[in-house]
């Protein structure tokens, strides 16, 4: 069966849309695109402005688990006034610190190993410690001063 002559044109020019797709960036690919018709899910039609909605959702989510679960932490050996104090008075450098470490083991696995092996390896010296020392430890890297407990 032979094809008419506007289906072979249209495969000479599906096989040069072919050829020419393989040497496009991925934006131009997309953009020629017509499957994209469908309805963008989300608030606003602008599917970059979902993505910040979404970005800065997640964010403050983040942030409020994050110190709920801080808050948690120190709620059975600090006051509520020393609580507060711990998470105010934090310095520029351990929140750096913290971000950046958070980063490196969120960004790759080799970068998660060596992360979880300092806090395993930190954990371990803190359970060798007596327990007495080791509270006093903590205490003056949270507080600041020397306490008697």
């Amino acid at each position: 069966m032979k094809r008419s002559s506007v289906s072979r044109i249209k495969a000479k020019s599906k096989a040069e849309l072919k050829k020419r797709r393989k040497r496009m960036g991925l934006r131009k690919r997309l953009a020629m695109d017509t499957d994209r018709d469908a309805p963008v899910s989300g608030l606003s039609p602008n599917p970059a402005t979902n993505l910040m909605i979404a970005d800065i959702a997640t964010r403050a989510a983040s942030r409020i688990f994050r110190r709920g679960v801080e808050k948690n932490l120190l709620r059975k050996h600090y006051t509520k006034a020393e609580r507060q104090a711990i998470l105010d008075e934090r310095s520029l450098g351990e929140t750096l610190t913290s971000v950046i470490v958070a980063r490196i083991a969120t960004k790759s696995l080799p970068g998660a190993m060596i992360v979880g092996g300092g806090l395993a390896a930190k954990a371990l010296v803190d359970r060798s410690l007596s327990r007495r020392q080791a509270r006093r430890r903590g205490d003056q890297q949270l507080l600041g001063k020397k306490t008697k407990r």
